[in-house]
């Protein structure tokens, strides 16, 4: 009994020494329900699989409150290794001098094998500087598509098929949802971001100058063209007619088409994780609508979502250790596992091959759009992404002007004339800071 004791003491000193020798990384997220629990499933395998390094994934809140959280941390000297950062705070990040080790330099210094080219390029570019040098590390990257709760358009004797690839299609169904009683034709998520951003993109007009920021920091909104003003107005009376209802800023608007209250709804690709758990109805995914009068329409969506930036002030192994965890994000297994289970784009070629040759596309038909939507033509100037500085306050913004036209107390074009003037001012300074 003495020996067995004594065996079972060493062990859990031994287990204890282990456990003490292994490197923790810590990794700061904005996801909590279905994605949160995917992300701790991706760490608790990587965790698994190897012995010299823990990651502890912590969740602070939104994209905004964890930005926040990062930030204030690094002033206090107890930032994390890895933070996420949504898309919008690229510009910021970038111009956080000191504060952040670039991608590149991580995996060079950890001797980690990492081939830039291996990513989607419409994703890859994004997170890139002007010499082709990845700052941080593409993760959850989405594109905004055309949501369709099938059996509401049954219900208002709408074929389940029915073509709803341009806005003017989209006007005569919802047209069609209302008459036959149905209180809400359409719904949106992150409006800015899918309503202005993507729909400049995707009919190729800039939604700033300087190639939409990349060229330049002296950029200046270029929000209240006439696609954007047609796009807008339209839908500010769409509005007033019952056709379109604003649930909120964010994602509110979600909840109410898994609940099977709506019936067409744009959201993120990445909609597909809480839809396809959810809905207890028949849904497609469809390709984001475009006016079939603009010019060069449809161009490509350009990509939501977030990427993972390293912090600076860390050791030596803590990078290997990052390093690590990267590349095993990056894995075509897990990377496929994580488009599948999810909606998000599969960030690298191998990814997106190995699901289809798993056959994914074929067994979840429209899955692939978001794919297709971002890959089919080569992006231009003004479609390869926004890149702004104070870019999350000038959304903000914009959502303001946004409301007053859905309340009809701004016309579309007094609104988005307003978001230029109050944005360009952030802009000034963004740039006065970072000259």
């Amino acid at each position: 009994m003495k020996l067995r004791i004594s065996a079972l003491a060493l062990t859990a000193a031994l287990a204890g020494q282990s456990a003490a020798a292994q490197t923790e990384i810590e990794f700061w997220h904005a996801f909590t329900g279905r994605l949160g629990e995917l992300v701790a499933e991706q760490v608790e395998t990587f965790n698994a699989s190897q012995s010299e390094y823990t990651v502890t994934a912590s969740h602070k809140g939104n994209y905004s409150e964890t930005l926040n959280a990062g930030i204030a941390a690094f002033r206090a000297g107890e930032q994390p290794d890895i933070l996420m950062v949504f898309e919008v705070g690229t510009a910021t990040m970038m111009a956080a001098k000191g504060a952040v080790k670039p991608v590149y330099e991580v995996m060079a210094d950890a001797g980690a094998a990492f081939d830039p080219d291996a990513y989607i390029g419409a994703v890859k570019g994004y997170y890139t500087d002007t010499e082709g040098n990845m700052l941080s590390l593409p993760f959850n990257s989405s594109t905004p598509v055309l949501w369709v709760n099938e059996d509401a358009l049954e219900a208002a004797g709408i074929a389940r098929d029915v073509d709803l690839s341009t806005w003017e299609q989209v006007g005569e169904v919802l047209t069609t949802l209302k008459d036959s009683g149905n209180d809400c034709p359409l719904t949106t998520a992150w409006q800015s971001w899918i309503h202005l951003e993507n729909l400049s993109a995707y009919h190729d007009v800039p939604f700033a100058t300087q190639e939409n920021g990349f060229a330049g920091l002296d950029t200046e909104l270029a929000l209240n063209g006439p696609v954007q003003v047609k796009h807008i107005e339209t839908m500010g009376q769409w509005a007033q007619d019952g056709k379109f209802i604003y649930a909120g800023r964010r994602n509110e608007g979600g909840a109410n088409f898994r609940a099977g209250e709506c019936a067409l709804f744009t959201e993120s690709s990445a909609g597909y994780a809480g839809i396809s758990s959810e809905a207890e109805f028949d849904f497609a995914v469809r390709p984001l609508p475009y006016w079939s009068d603009a010019e060069g329409a449809p161009q490509n969506t350009i990509i939501g979502g977030a990427s993972l930036w390293v912090m600076e002030g860390q050791s030596d192994e803590e990078y290997k250790g990052v390093a690590a965890f990267l590349n095993f994000l990056s894995s075509p297994e897990i990377q496929a596992k994580w488009h599948q289970d999810t909606g998000y784009l599969p960030i690298t070629e191998a990814a997106a091959e190995l699901t289809r040759e798993q056959g994914f596309y074929d067994e979840n038909p429209g899955t692939d759009i978001a794919v297709i939507q971002m890959t089919s033509k080569a992006p231009t100037a003004n479609s390869k992404g926004i890149r702004l500085g104070n870019f999350d306050q000038v959304r903000g913004i914009i959502d303001e002007e946004l409301e007053a036209v859905w309340s009809g107390d701004k016309s579309a074009q007094e609104a988005l004339d307003s978001a230029k003037t109050r944005g360009d001012q952030l802009l000034r300074r963004f740039e006065q800071a970072n000259r």
